[in-house]
């Protein structure tokens, strides 16, 4: 009888919609890879530039 209502709950669990929330997170971390992919150049350009101020202003304290 306890195998039965495991059975149950298995079937329920897979019938289940949730995993749709999982192809659109799916679907959004592919598109935010691809934005990174594209602008891969401003990017580190946009990093350098900062880490530059940093290391500037970083050497007026010391």
């Amino acid at each position: 009888m306890d195998n039965m209502h495991l059975r149950e709950e298995m079937v329920a669990f897979l019938k289940e919609e949730d995993g749709v929330g999982v192809i659109e997170v799916v679907l959004i971390l592919v598109v935010l890879i691809g934005l990174v992919i594209i602008f891969k150049g401003q990017i580190n350009k946009l990093l350098e530039d900062i880490f530059k101020e940093i290391n500037s202003q970083s050497k007026e304290v010391y």
